[in-house]
Formats: C-alpha cells, sequence, structure tokens
C-alpha cells in the first residue's frame, strides 16, 4: 500500500464490514484502498480506486451514500512571483485542498470484492471529482467533516483557521458556503482536527488548536465554551461520546488521552497515561461507550475499559423481577460500586506510527488501525469482554 494515514469507516455501508484508505505517496498516483472483511471466512479483500489528486491527509465516508467520500489532500500551486535575484521565476507552494468523490457506480452494487482479478490493481478505476470544496481564500483544508448521522448534504470543512460550514447539492456536484467562523487570537492561528456532535440535534462542533479545544454553536457559528491548556501540547483528536451529550475524549503530544464533561472545562473527568508517544487518534465504540481505542506513534493501539464514566458506570443492571429473593441482597451490594477502569488490551502488531484507529460501522466489536508504513490491521474486541458487556 505504500505510506498512509488517512482511515475512516464506511460509514453508510450497515452490512458489510469495509473500510477506506488514503495513500501518501510523492511519486506515484495516490489511491484509495477500500478494504472489505469477510468476517465468517476471516478473509480481508482489498480494491483500488485512483484518487488522481495529491497525497491524502484525510479522509471521510458520507453518512448516507455509500459511495461518497471526501478527502483533503495536497498539490502543489505554482507562485508567478519569484524570487528576487533567483534565475526561476516560479516557487512551487503546497496547498491542502479538500474535495467530494464518487466510486464508479458498478462498486456501489457491492461487484468490486474481486480481489482475484488482476485487472482491478493494475489498471485502477478512477474516482469521480463530484466538487471541490473550493477553499482557496481560506487557507489549507485539514479535514472535512459530515454531519453525523445526516442525509448527507452538510459537510464542515477546517482550513487554517476557519471552520466553514457547507450545503451541497442533491448530486454533491455543487458545495456553496452557508456560513463561517473564524479562529480569532495573536499568531498564526490553526485548527488540527474536529469533530462535529452527534447531540443538540446537530448544532454543535468541536474543533482543536494548538493545545486547546473549543466548542461552537453552528447556528451562530460562536464559541460557547474553550478549554484553553486541555493538553500540554498539541492536541491531534478529538471524539465525542455516543451516548453522552457532554462527554468529550481528546489526545494530543503529552501522551495523553484525556476525558471531559464540557459542562465544567476546569478540569478532565478522567486521564489516560498509557502510551510512551504522541497519540493521534481516540474513537469511542459507537454502541458501547465503556470501549475507548487510542492510536499512537509508539505503534501501539490501546483498547481501553472507561466503564466508570460511561453510560453505564455500573455495568448492565439486572432488572429486580429476574433475581430470586435469595439474590436481592446480593445485587444491591454488587451495583452501588462502579466499576474499575482498565486497559483491555494492547495491540502491538504495528512496527511504524498508528496515524488512525476505527471501530467498524457494521459490527460494533470490530476495529482496524493504520500506521504510517501502510499496514492496516483488523482486530477484534476480546470474546471474554464482548460476553460481558452483553450479558
Amino acid at each position: 500500500m505504500g505510506i498512509a494515514r488517512a482511515l475512516t469507516s464506511q460509514t453508510a455501508e450497515s452490512d458489510a464490514i469495509c473500510f477506506l484508505v488514503g495513500t501518501q505517496s510523492l511519486k506515484f498516483d495516490n489511491q484509495i484502498h477500500i478494504i472489505d472483511f469477510d468476517d465468517e471466512n476471516n478473509i480481508i479483500s482489498k480494491s483500488v480506486l485512483q484518487h488522481q489528486a495529491g497525497e491524502i491527509w484525510h479522509i471521510s465516508a458520507s453518512p448516507a451514500d455509500k459511495a461518497v467520500l471526501t478527502t483533503c489532500y495536497n498539490k502543489s500551486e505554482m507562485d508567478a512571483f519569484g524570487l528576487g535575484g533567483v534565475s526561476d521565476t516560479s516557487e512551487s507552494r503546497v496547498v491542502t485542498c479538500g474535495a467530494v468523490w464518487r466510486m464508479p457506480p458498478e462498486w456501489e452494487s457491492g461487484s468490486h470484492e474481486c480481489p482475484d482479478d488482476p485487472h482491478n490493481s493494475h489498471n485502477p478505476q478512477n474516482l469521480e471529482l463530484l466538487c471541490h470544496l473550493d477553499n482557496s481564500s481560506h487557507g489549507n483544508a485539514s479535514c472535512v467533516l459530515w454531519e453525523p448521522m445526516g442525509d448527507g448534504k452538510r459537510v464542515i470543512s477546517l482550513a487554517d483557521n476557519h471552520a466553514l460550514l457547507w450545503d451541497l447539492t442533491e448530486s454533491s456536484t455543487q458545495a456553496t458556503i452557508s456560513s463561517s467562523a473564524t479562529l480569532e487570537g495573536k499568531g498564526q492561528l490553526k485548527f488540527t482536527a474536529g469533530k462535529w456532535s452527534p447531540h443538540h440535534n446537530c448544532t454543535q462542533l468541536a474543533t482543536a488548536n494548538d493545545t486547546a479545544i473549543r466548542g461552537w454553536d453552528l447556528r451562530t457559528m460562536s464559541q460557547i465554551y474553550c478549554i484553553e491548556n486541555a493538553h500540554g501540547q498539541l492536541v491531534r483528536d478529538l471524539d465525542f461520546n455516543p451516548n453522552k451529550q457532554y462527554y468529550l475524549a481528546s489526545c494530543g503530544d503529552d501522551c495523553k488521552v484525556k476525558f471531559w464533561d464540557v459542562r465544567n472545562i476546569n478540569e478532565p473527568v478522567k486521564n489516560l497515561e498509557e502510551h510512551s508517544h504522541w497519540v493521534w487518534s481516540v474513537r469511542y465504540n459507537h454502541s458501547h461507550d465503556q470501549l475507548v481505542l487510542t492510536g499512537s506513534s509508539d505503534s501501539r493501539v490501546i483498547l481501553s475499559n472507561m466503564v466508570s464514566i460511561s453510560s453505564e458506570p455500573f455495568g448492565h443492571l439486572v432488572d429486580d423481577d429476574d433475581l430470586s429473593d435469595g439474590e436481592d441482597n446480593h445485587q444491591d451490594e454488587k451495583t452501588k460500586e462502579p466499576l474499575q477502569d482498565s486497559i483491555i488490551s494492547t495491540y502491538e502488531e504495528h512496527e511504524d506510527s498508528v496515524y488512525a484507529v476505527e471501530w467498524s460501522s457494521a459490527d460494533p466489536w470490530l476495529f482496524a488501525s493504520l500506521s504510517y508504513d501502510g499496514r492496516l490491521v483488523i482486530n477484534r474486541v476480546p470474546r471474554a469482554l464482548k460476553y460481558h458487556i452483553l450479558l
């Protein structure tokens, strides 16, 4: 696969386990690798689509249409202004752009699952460009976020110090900016990460810039909270708890993962300090919010059980009617104490920095991790824990 750091689950695909990876080659054309996992037979198959633009820094799948995705990618622009005294009259500068793409029509039916077809890997088809999120006047795009559980018609792009809310047309072939917010302050402020909250009718956005985390109200595009020094160093990633509307996870270059209740931003609810280098990615499980994944440039993926701050801190409560008389008191004692947080598992299959971790959209017990050398690893939540959560 070559160098890669962009990973997403195919959000609109609820039946098949599918992940999308974007490559980062400077020499060759970049590609989207579509990874299908057949859980029953334990078979991974890969298909390739050509991304006829620069190296891919971020990738995100539409929640409404499994054939549609966005990427943020580098492209070189020639500067017409030469440097004084230098014979070359043009300077090349790299800009990062955002765009919306569609997979070829024959791929939508799932017929692309043909890993043995040599034609596919040697002559990959092109992604179809639907529209550019043309933000050249707003700087470099760091990520594009789809409206959670939306109809695939609204996205937010973060570009330098601007958050831009875009409306896409029915066919996604045109994008217009409906509103925007700008990060004000000293120095060169730049968004490094963002997450669109699935709560509050999808009217809130969280962003990271430098060591700060900010919340925004998308109806007014105004700031609603700011955690000034959320991390000791750069904040790399954010994720919202899917079941607790005020809970947010963050991670960063101080090797820490922190959990926040945004109603009380003075200090985190919980800290995790299990990684020994920068933490690039944090993800809550979509169904069981005590399961939290993190990936780091210490080459490790850690699966944590953050049950004390989950939506079921006492575990799965048993209904009184299910208990016989003799068990009553025992059950009372058992449910008074919140369960203990723990590290479930540390995965060391990677040999390079792990830039992204993602849960499958189709199977809540399955996740993928991607390291810079292009290795994608698919793992399952340990069976014993899965049954403990379900029972």
